[in-house]
Order: C-alpha cells, then structure tokens, then sequence
C-alpha cells in the first residue's frame, strides 16, 4: 500500500510519499510531477517512514539536522540512479556544477544529461539537488522553483544567497 502526508516547512507545502518500507517521493510543489494519489494512496502521517521522515525535516529546517537518515527508494534510469547517488554525497553547505557531477561519472560531455537526471529526483532536498549550481554560479535548473533553491542554499549558510520569503 503506498502512503503519503502533507507537512509544512519554510519553503511551503512537501508531500511526502511512501511504499510502507522507504521514502519514495518528496515534491515541494507540482511542477516536481508528483504522483496522482488515487486509491491507492492512503493519507497516513505516521506511517513508516513517513512520520521520521516528517521529523528529519523538521530538525533540517531548524538547523540541528544536516543529514538525513532515511531509507530510500529510488525509481529511475541507471543513469539518474548514478547521478542521484552523487547528490547524496554533496555534502551540507556546498554546491558543485553540473559539469563536476559528469566529470565524476567520467563522462564530462554529459552536463546536460546530468541536468534532466537531477530535474528528474523524486526525493528533493533528501537527495540535495539544490545543491548543483550553474558552472559561472547561477541558480539554474530546480523543480521546486528558484525562490527554493535559494532559501535552501541560504539556509546551509552558503554566502551569495540571501534568504527570501517563504514560497
């Protein structure tokens, strides 16, 4: 049975979403393609994982989390699966280009492809896509939207983004 739950953060509404077993979205708005919660879905906040889930982001939002310690599931191509196993390594307070994230995976021609693949995570800010930057710096390229990818930035204490409003 797959679960989900809404919770409130600085950043707006996340959905949370779940198999019973691992955590296997999180959308901080529509634009992320979250999944249609039908039938099947069954709204339960303390469903595992969901409820550690909901209690991990909290303490990242209030600071005394910098890394989450979640079972995941991830769904993708091998090569998202790759490029997603490299976000996870990014560690809290840094950001790389997409350039460095092909250049780790030895194919540097593919920035691009690491681009779609890191539009592509179904488990933002767990798995830090915000954390991939423009190669000059910029804010490119984040589902949840530039205003997010800039308070999530500022809140890890990176200089040069200064926190805006809530989303």
């Amino acid at each position: 049975m797959n679960h989900f739950t809404y919770t409130m953060s600085p950043i707006g509404r996340i959905l949370l979403t779940s198999d019973g077993t691992a955590l296997t979205g999180l959308y901080t708005n529509a634009e992320q393609r979250p999944p249609r919660l039908g039938a099947e879905w069954i709204e339960d906040a303390t469903a595992e994982p969901l409820r550690d889930a909901v209690r991990q982001l909290a303490e990242y939002f209030s600071g005394s989390r910098r890394d989450f310690d979640l079972l995941l599931d991830l769904q993708g191509t091998q090569f998202q699966l790759r490029v997603w196993r490299l976000l996870i390594q990014i560690p809290y307070g840094e950001t790389c280009s997409y350039g460095d994230l092909a250049r780790r995976l030895d194919n540097p021609g593919a920035s691009r492809a690491v681009g779609l693949a890191n539009g592509r995570n179904p488990i933002s800010i767990v798995v830090p896509c915000h954390r991939v930057i423009g190669a000059d710096g910029s804010l490119t390229g984040y589902g949840g939207g530039p205003e997010r990818k800039r308070w999530l930035l500022a809140h890890e204490g990176l200089h040069g983004f200064a926190r805006s409003g809530a989303a």
